[in-house]
């Protein structure tokens, strides 16, 4: 039986599991995916590399700042300082331009590739039903495979987190009320570079919201990679289409914001984030069944930037940690 199972291999997964394992606590993480990241993953195809869930990460808080410097002293981060470029006009509320944007040496999940190494994983290890007894918690995968803790951290989407703990779980309701909203990605890949006079982009009108040349970014070998995001309106308008229309449709409007970009690429795919981010994070950094030894934490619970997303890990691991002898 080990200590705690963590359900997901994202930033608040995987920053608590290796917190925990740190002070001696034995760990499992599954993750229904081949590798960690979460909206963090990395993506490479036909000879590009691309960043197509979080672009950077920047550090508000001093406690984040440090652990930042930290990561970057290990080659894992470096500093981004793209020529931006913005479409349309600034959305009155929009935050303040960072002190600094940080970017994964190689990909945006070279932290969590770090991470993972230190804790044992479990990969392509989808949990499709958890059950409590005295003791401790049995989580069984969809393949049947069994796995028993005395702790659990569940840090699945808000609506995955709910149908895992079943409808009569007194935390169902707040996570069902927890509105998560949709982005659609699109990769288009290069053999030439194209002539764009920019390398990122904010984007407020039409159907995307960024752009971004992922090859200039550090440790990145691949030919020219860009990447989009369309805005939540047109991603929850266009949710079920095929991803060769949503491709087809956001490669044109790339063409449209940069001329250069309308060449005919040597790759062009799109991939669905159905639970890209919350339109309201919940008030505190995680939530917590005290009985049943039970944390669930993530971005929605402490906001949509990576680094709440390591706060709940944080918050997290300390809670859990009380929970063991």
């Amino acid at each position: 039986m080990f200590d705690v199972i963590v359900i997901g291999a994202g930033w608040s997964g995987l920053t608590a599991a290796t917190r925990l394992a740190a002070v001696g606590r034995s760990v499992v993480v599954v993750e229904k995916s081949r590798g960690p990241g979460g909206r963090s993953a990395a993506r490479r195809q036909g000879g590009f590399a691309f960043d197509h869930g979080a672009q950077y990460l920047t550090a508000r808080s001093d406690t984040f700042a440090r652990q930042v410097e930290a990561w970057s002293n290990a080659g894992l981060l470096a500093p981004w300082r793209p020529e931006l470029a913005v479409f349309g006009t600034r959305p009155s509320g929009a935050g303040e331009t960072p002190a600094e944007r940080w970017v994964g040496v190689g990909g945006m999940n070279a932290v969590l590739r770090r991470l993972a190494a230190g804790v044992e994983c479990r990969w392509r290890w989808h949990a499709e039903s958890l059950g409590f007894e005295e003791g401790g918690w049995r989580v069984r995968s969809r393949e049947g495979d069994v796995l028993h803790a005395r702790t659990l951290l569940v840090t699945a989407p808000p609506s995955q987190s709910a149908a895992l703990l079943g409808s009569d779980h007194a935390l169902s309701g707040l996570l069902h009320s927890v509105d998560m909203k949709p982005c659609w990605a699109i990769m288009v890949g290069f053999r030439d570079a194209p002539e764009v006079p920019f390398e990122a982009a904010f984007v407020n009108e039409g159907a995307l919201s960024w752009i971004a040349r992922c090859d200039v970014k550090a440790g990145r070998r691949s030919a020219p990679a860009w990447v989009g995001h369309a805005g939540v309106e047109w991603s929850q308008a266009h949710l079920e289409s095929e991803p060769e229309e949503v491709a087809s449709a956001l490669h044109a409007e790339m063409g449209r914001l940069a001329p250069g970009l309308a060449s005919r690429p040597a790759l062009c795919v799109a991939h669905r984030w159905r639970y890209a981010m919350a339109s309201r994070a919940l008030d505190g950094p995680i939530l917590a069944d005290d009985a049943r030894k039970l944390v669930l934490a993530g971005d929605w619970c402490a906001g949509e930037r990576i680094e709440g997303a390591w706060i709940s890990g944080v918050s997290a691991a300390r809670r859990l940690e009380s929970f063991l002898p």
